[in-house]
């Protein structure tokens, strides 16, 4: 180790030779140069990027550097997902880690949450742990003449983590380094590139100026969401989305639900929302809601008439297994809903009810309509920050496009159907089958729930007999 000092000392200072030496890496992109230079001299740094630009291998590439040309030294790594964590980042590391030259490959031993130094693992080494908001410790205990905070995905990483461990992260000598998808326009990371913009390095990289990103990529998000859509901002340009006062749901309430880890509760029935299509483009859609979770990507069918929509529905509830069967079946029954209704009635399948979504809304101080209503339910769910969206661009995309505007009267009124035509906007069948789920009166597993009570209830008697 004595030997090899001098051109450690020369990779602590410039890391795009290290990564170049050591790694192997033939291309680096223009911006992982950029950002590979200002470890050196740059305690704060911060990159909001679009997808596919090569941020993991980046941050994976900063890891080993640090190890390697760093004595004692530690790496304290998160992200607000364990898949993001461990099966992106230390996938990432361990890739690159196989393609190290030796000897320094075998100086570093990788595991399923660690990195160490096989000479001095208590002294040096990197840790993976989840940025969850019940664990806000994450960055506390953690000390080190060389200590360096990795932050993957920063936007969806809680304020609560950051506020806790600010005193850890800004000890002399520690380096912060957080990147992702900006997603959320507040927290630490978007201050970050505002109010605190004088404290970080900050740097964006569009997907538009990697080589790493097909070319067919941006065009997909364009035709999907709109290019003027947040969701292109996110997820190509890099930027942080519009504050737009008129979108009824933001694009990063739908981007933080899809990175939650969440279980669907058995003390939630399943509900059920179906949106039939009534013509043209319009698609019918089958969405399935268990508490907080929505279960799988939003079902869609064209072309059927009546009864074929209602064979589909029938053959979906004869597929599903009894403890996943819906408690309610929620139907908007303008158009030929109400056909549909009647003969899965006919059928005595449980628990299909109609709904008009133009009826009267249970707020009326608020919405003149019960599909403002909905809307506007659909925002507060995700709002609460425990819920979880499956993956499925073409919900999201839905869940996003609708405005709203006031009516003299002062009511809300969410942007019709017709109206989001008229901008290049799909009707949105996905959301509106998910919305109607949002209507069940039958969530809640009262078997589940008084189970639980009677057992807190036995469990207070026996404390209260024992205390005497």
């Amino acid at each position: 180790m004595e030997d090899l000092r001098p051109v450690m000392e020369t990779w602590k200072g410039n890391p795009v030779q290290f990564v170049t030496d050591v790694l192997g890496v033939k291309e680096i992109e223009e911006w992982q140069r950029e950002a590979l230079m200002a470890l050196p001299a740059q305690d704060r740094i911060a990159i909001r990027s679009g997808h596919g630009v090569g941020k993991s291998a980046y941050l994976s590439w900063v890891i080993l550097w640090w190890l390697v040309t760093h004595f004692p030294a530690k790496v304290a790594c998160t992200a607000p997902t364990a898949h993001q964590l461990s099966d992106v980042l230390w996938g990432e590391v361990a890739k690159w880690h196989r393609k190290m030259l030796e000897p320094f490959k075998s100086w570093l031993t990788v595991k399923s949450e660690t990195i160490e130094l096989a000479l001095s693992p208590q002294e040096s080494f990197a840790v993976a742990r989840t940025a969850r908001r019940e664990t806000p410790e994450t960055f506390q205990g953690f000390h080190s003449d060389n200590m360096l905070f990795l932050v993957d995905e920063a936007s969806g990483v809680d304020e609560i983590i950051f506020e806790v461990g600010q005193g850890a992260m800004s000890t002399a000598g520690a380096k912060t380094l957080m990147a992702g998808n900006p997603t959320q326009t507040s927290g630490h990371f978007f201050n970050a590139f505002h109010k605190n913009r004088q404290r970080w390095w900050t740097q964006k990289v569009s997907s538009l100026d990697s080589t790493r990103v097909g070319p067919d990529y941006a065009e997909e998000v364009a035709d999907t969401y709109g290019i003027d859509s947040n969701v292109y901002r996110v997820r190509v340009l890099g930027e942080f989305p519009t504050g737009e006062d008129d979108s009824v749901i933001p694009v990063h309430l739908c981007e933080s639900a899809l990175v939650r880890e969440v279980e669907p509760s058995e003390a939630y029935n399943v509900v059920w929302g179906l949106d039939v299509a009534r013509f043209g483009d319009d698609a019918t859609a089958l969405a399935k809601r268990r508490g907080n979770v929505l279960l799988e990507p939003v079902k869609v069918w064209r072309g059927l008439d009546l009864m074929q929509t209602v064979g589909r529905v029938v053959d979906e509830y004869r597929q599903t297994y009894d403890d996943m069967r819906p408690s309610e079946i929620i139907v908007d029954v303008i158009g030929i809903g109400a056909g549909v209704v009647d003969r899965l009635h006919e059928l005595k399948l449980a628990g299909v009810r109609g709904l008009n979504v133009g009826e009267m809304p249970a707020a009326k101080e608020r919405f003149s309509r019960k599909r403002d209503e909905l809307w506007f339910e659909g925002r507060e769910w995700l709002d609460k920050r425990d819920c979880k969206l499956p993956d499925d661009d073409a919900l999201i995309a839905e869940l996003t496009g609708p405005k709203y505007s006031f009516l003299s009267n002062g009511k809300l009124k969410v942007e019709s159907k017709d109206d989001m035509k008229k901008r290049g906007l799909h009707s949105p069948d996905r959301a509106d089958a998910f919305l109607l789920t949002l209507a069940g009166g039958m969530d809640i597993n009262e078997s589940v729930h008084m189970d639980r009570y009677e057992k807190a209830r036995k469990k207070r008697r026996r404390g209260s007999a024992w205390s005497v």
